[in-house]
C-alpha cells in the first residue's frame, strides 16, 4: 500500500490494532484494510523470579503496554505526518495460562504466576484423576486448586481469576470475557457449546463445596468468547490507561482477547484441520488442529481450541531459546574483548548457518535448555546444562547444532504421542518466532526434527501482535457467516505460500540419534537439580 493510501486509512480509522504481550517483548502492530502491516512498535521486558515464583509486576505490565503503544503511535508519525487519534478495532494478547486473583476491590492478591511456574503438580493430579483429562501445571484452574490445597489465605476473597491478556481486556473495556482458545488455557473446553465444559465445573464444584467458599467456578471466571464476537469497546477510562498522551478516543470495538498460541495459528493461517505450527522462542509449541478426539488422554498433550473453538492438541515445552541466546551473548563478550564492534543479527547469522556445517548428529554433543521446570519431561525446576564425553567432537558448528537441536527436544517429546501413538495426520507445518529469523536454518531443524516439510512465511517475523491485529480486523471487516478460516485464506493469505523446506534423511537420522541421547542423559538433568549446588 502508498504511504497516502496508508495515511488515509489512518485517518478514516480503517484499520485494525494488535498488542501481544510477549515473555520478553511486548509488540504493537498496526495494519490497514487489507491487513497489512503499516505501523509498529515494541518494549522490551523480562520476567522476575521472587520469592520462587516467575512473576511481572502491574506496575511493569502497564508500563510495557503504554511503552509499546506509544511507539507505535511515533512510527504512525514518523512514517505518516499524523497523530494516532484511533483504530478500527482493537485486540489484546498475552502468553496463555497463568493466575491472576482479584477481589472485589479489584486489587491483585497474590504476585501474577505465569505460565512458567510448574508449582502445581498435586492440583494437576488430582485434577486430571477427577475430569479424566488432562490439566497442565500451567493451566488457570490447576493454579487455583492448588491455592486450595495450600490453604492460602487469598482464596476466600477472590472475586475474578483471569490470564494477563483478559486482565488488560477488563481494565480496558470493563468486561470479564477471554478468547475461547486461551479459555481453554484455563479450564477444558466443551467443544460443541463453544464454552466451558459445565459437567467438569459441576464436579469442581462439588469438589471444593465442603472449602466454605462464597464462590462458584463460573462466579469468577471470565466469559468464553469466540473470534469476532462482541467483546466490548475501549472506556473513556481505558484510552487514558493505554494512550498516556491522551489523544487516543474511547468507542473503539474490541475483539475477545486471545491468548500467543491462538494468535500464532491466525498468523501462519493455520486455523484448518490437518494443519499446525511451531512457535518457538522462549517457550516452544507445536499446535495441530484435529480432525477428531484424541484415544485418550494424555499428561504431554494439551487440548486447547483455535480462536474459533476447533480443537487442537498442542505439546508445549517450557524453555527454547533462554541458554541458546545467552550462549550467543558469550560469543559477543569475546567478539567485544577481542576489539571488535558486534551487529547481533550478524552475530546471530553467522552462529546459526555455522550450526549446519556441524554433523547430523551433533558430534555426540548433548545439552538442556532447561532455565525452568519442564513439564515433558518431569522437571519441576530446570538448570542450563552442557555436557560431552571424551570422544564427543566438539567443534563450532557441533556446539550451535546442539543448542539448536535442543531447544525442541521437549517439545519432540509431545510430537512423539501425536504423530506415533495417534496417528495425527498433518497437511502443513508452519513455524514462527524468534528461532525461525535467520532465514533456512531453525526452518531446516525443525524438517528434520519432526520428519516434514516445514514452511514460513514472509509475514512470520509479524508474530502474535500482527495475529491479534487480524482477529481485530476479522472483528469489524467479516462479512455475515464468514468463518474465520475463510476470512483469512481469502483475505489476508491468499498468494502468500511462503518458503518450504522438506527433511533432509541424514538431518532426520541425525535429531533421531540426538534425541536418544537426549532420552538417555536426562539423569544428568536430574542430578544437577536434585544436587543442591545452585
Amino acid at each position: 500500500m502508498s504511504m497516502n493510501n496508508a495515511k488515509e486509512a489512518i485517518l478514516s480509522s480503517r484499520t485494525a490494532l494488535g498488542i501481544e504481550f510477549g515473555s520478553t517483548r511486548i509488540k504493537a502492530v498496526l495494519v490497514d484494510d487489507k491487513n497489512e502491516p503499516i505501523a509498529s512498535g515494541s518494549y522490551d521486558w523480562e520476567n522476575s523470579y521472587v520469592d520462587g515464583i516467575w512473576t511481572y509486576s502491574l506496575d511493569e505490565i502497564w508500563r510495557g503496554l503504554q511503552g509499546s503503544y506509544q511507539a507505535m503511535a511515533l512510527d504512525v508519525k514518523e512514517k505518516y505526518g499524523v497523530e494516532l487519534e484511533s483504530v478500527g478495532a482493537l485486540g489484546i494478547s498475552a502468553m496463555m495460562h497463568g493466575y491472576m486473583p482479584f477481589n472485589k476491590e479489584g486489587e491483585l492478591m497474590v504476585p501474577f504466576r505465569t505460565w512458567r511456574n510448574n508449582i502445581t503438580g498435586e492440583a494437576s493430579e488430582k485434577l486430571m484423576d477427577l475430569f479424566q483429562y488432562n490439566i497442565p501445571q500451567r493451566w488457570s484452574i490447576a493454579h487455583l486448586y492448588q491455592a486450595i490445597l495450600n490453604k492460602e489465605e487469598h482464596v476466600k476473597d477472590i472475586d475474578y481469576i483471569t490470564t494477563l491478556e483478559a486482565y488488560v481486556h477488563w481494565k480496558l473495556t470493563g468486561r470479564r470475557v477471554l478468547g475461547i482458545g486461551d479459555a481453554a488455557g484455563m479450564f477444558p473446553i466443551d467443544i460443541a457449546a463453544k464454552d466451558y465444559n459445565e459437567e467438569m465445573v459441576q464436579k469442581f464444584n462439588d469438589l471444593i463445596a465442603l472449602e466454605g467458599l462464597s464462590w462458584k467456578l463460573r462466579d469468577i471466571m471470565p466469559k468464553a468468547l469466540v473470534a469476532g464476537e462482541d467483546a466490548g469497546m475501549l472506556t473513556e477510562e481505558g484510552a487514558k490507561l493505554l494512550d498516556v498522551s491522551g489523544k487516543l478516543k474511547a468507542g473503539i470495538p474490541m475483539c475477545p482477547p486471545e491468548g500467543d498460541a491462538g494468535t500464532g495459528m491466525v498468523a501462519t493461517n493455520s486455523v484448518k484441520q490437518r494443519t499446525g505450527n511451531v512457535s518457538a522462542g522462549t517457550s516452544v509449541f507445536a499446535m495441530i488442529v484435529l480432525e477428531k478426539e484424541l484415544s485418550k488422554p494424555y499428561k504431554e498433550i494439551d487440548m486447547v481450541t483455535t480462536p474459533a473453538g476447533d480443537l487442537v492438541a498442542m505439546a508445549h515445552s517450557n524453555n527454547c531459546t533462554s541458554d541458546l541466546n545467552a550462549w550467543v551473548s558469550v560469543f559477543k563478550e569475546f567478539a567485544e574483548a577481542m576489539g571488535m564492534e558486534v551487529d547481533m543479527n550478524k552475530l546471530f547469522g553467522t552462529l546459526y548457518n555455522k550450526a549446519l556445517e556441524g554433523d547430523e548428529d551433533c558430534g555426540g554433543l548433548l545439552s538442556y535448555c532447561y532455565f525452568s521446570g519442564e513439564h515433558m519431561t518431569g522437571f519441576e525446576e530446570g538448570r542450563p546444562l552442557f555436557v560431552r564425553s571424551p570422544e564427543s567432537r566438539f567443534t563450532l558448528a557441533n556446539f550451535m547444532r546442539n543448542n539448536l537441536y535442543t531447544c525442541l527436544g521437549a517439545m519432540r517429546v509431545g510430537l512423539n504421542i501425536l504423530l506415533e501413538k495417534e496417528n495425527v495426520k498433518i497437511d502443513k507445518l508452519l513455524g514462527h518466532g524468534g528461532l525461525f529469523k535467520t532465514e533456512g536454518v531453525g526452518q531446516q531443524i525443525l524438517a528434520d526434527a519432526v520428519n516434514a516439510p516445514v514452511s514460513v512465511m514472509s509475514t512470520a517475523g509479524e508474530g502474535g501482535a500482527w495475529g491479534i491485529a487480524l482477529l481485530a480486523s476479522y472483528l469489524i471487516n467479516k462479512q455475515e457467516g464468514e468463518t474465520l478460516e475463510h476470512f483469512l485464506d481469502e483475505k489476508v493469505f491468499a498468494g502468500n505460500e511462503g518458503s518450504t523446506l522438506a527433511p533432509n534423511p541424514k538431518g532426520v537420522a541425525g535429531y533421531n540419534a540426538f534425541m536418544e541421547r537426549y532420552m538417555k542423559g536426562i539423569s544428568i538433568e536430574r542430578a544437577a537439580v536434585d544436587s543442591g549446588i545452585w
